[in-house]
């Protein structure tokens, strides 16, 4: 094999390089980047690189030499215009066609806005890459009220980011609760309270948004078509677009993602996906999370060297909101079939334990307690039967549960 091409360069690009170079992989590595900033992780952005806190070149995911030493045949800013599977070769928008003799597609998944005439409106900014959060941070200290349209996590991150620097903030949901893909309506509670306790005028069930230019260079915000304030920004954080076109126009099996098995493998067996893009196989939909973009992309890129690891994670993300770290192991989905067990160890150290009808952990989410989540993880893989009472107890160690 002497040819594998890889477009894009985010979190899966990278880790997808890496371990093929470190597996012995000695041919031509090819990266399409439609950025000219590549392999750098994306979660900070919305919270210590927009408070300042953190410069740009601390996300690198590898060290300068360390990239050098991957050889990497490099293509950005470009972006791909066509798999051309007939013939093995990837089309880019400069015209240049490379060769591949298996291919990953790692594009992720971009900021969604509702209208696109949103993305002309001066004031009206995403979160997704450094650009975004160098031209809201840039505004920030000028800024006298925030708009957050979205109660997702980026939304949120960005709230708390924002209010901490002394920003009037709102959030506007279209839900009827903050996060409700994510997390249970317990902790949907908890993070409204929190995000209202620190100032910010959080509204659910906020009817249809439309935003205009005002006539004074602001954003006018309407709802359900009526004139309701004008500020200084909004962000639109309403969502992500998974980046499948390449798939869907080279006629590879698709849904909300790529299909892929459980070695990323798509219906084509030279293309593979991994990342945002790609589904999860056990799951059957796309997880966006920093963990799962770099471990499928890992047994990926193993996998395309012959080796045989399957990918069968548990979906685990988090995040960071004002004194709160909030992580997440496993999916919501199910969960009101389980007995909810909460944890409180401390005033801003408060779990939620979903336990099915075996009494096993199935679904986690911990507010500041990271302890709990290493011991969860491996009580979900083994199967653990737990006891309600104990983890109930904020006495009892849970150290001293022994996965089985």
């Amino acid at each position: 094999m002497n040819n594998i091409v890889i477009i894009g360069a985010g979190q899966a690009a990278a880790w997808a390089a890496h371990t093929l170079r470190q597996q012995g992989f000695t041919g031509r590595l090819s990266i399409v980047s439609n950025e000219e900033r590549v392999f750098y992780e994306r979660p900070p952005l919305s919270k210590q690189v927009l408070a300042g806190d953190m410069a740009a070149a601390a996300l690198q995911i590898f060290n300068d030499e360390a990239i050098a030493a991957m050889n990497i045949d490099w293509h950005k800013p470009v972006s791909a215009e066509r798999i051309d599977r007939n013939h093995h070769l990837v089309i880019l928008d400069d015209g240049t066609t490379l060769p591949y003799d298996k291919l990953l597609i790692a594009t992720g998944s971009r900021a969604r806005l509702p209208h696109p005439h949103w993305g002309e409106i001066n004031g009206v900014y995403t979160m997704r890459n450094v650009d975004d959060c160098h031209q809201l941070r840039d505004q920030l200290e000028h800024i006298e009220e925030l708009v957050l349209i979205g109660g997702g996590w980026i939304g949120l991150e960005i709230a708390a980011t924002a209010r901490k620097s002394g920003v009037k903030v709102t959030v506007l949901e279209l839900g009827s609760r903050l996060c409700a893909r994510s997390v249970s309506a317990e902790v949907s509670e908890l993070i409204f309270r929190h995000h209202q306790n620190a100032g910010v005028d959080v509204v659910v069930a906020c009817g249809q948004v439309e935003l205009l230019q005002a006539a004074n260079g602001q954003v006018l915000i309407q709802r359900d078509g009526q004139d309701w304030k004008t500020v200084d920004a909004v962000v639109v954080g309403a969502g992500a677009h998974i980046c499948k076109e390449l798939a869907v126009d080279a006629g590879l099996d698709t849904q909300d993602g790529i299909v892929v098995d459980a070695f990323g493998q798509s219906s084509d067996p030279d293309i593979y996906a991994a990342g945002d893009v790609a589904i999860h196989p056990e799951l059957g939909f796309c997880i966006q999370s920093w963990a799962n973009a770099q471990n499928q992309a890992i047994v990926a890129a193993k996998a395309m060297l012959g080796e045989t690891e399957p990918y069968a994670d548990i979906p685990w993300l988090w995040s960071d909101q004002y004194d709160l770290n909030i992580q997440i192991l496993g999916t919501p989905i199910g969960h009101e079939k389980c007995a909810l067990v909460e944890r409180q160890t401390g005033d801003k150290q408060h779990s939620f334990l979903y336990l099915n009808e075996q009494n096993q952990l199935h679904y986690l989410v911990a507010v500041n307690d990271a302890k709990l989540v290493k011991m969860a993880k491996r009580w979900m893989k083994a199967g653990t039967s737990l006891q309600a009472s104990d983890l109930a107890n904020p006495d009892f160690n849970v150290l001293s549960i022994k996965a089985n």
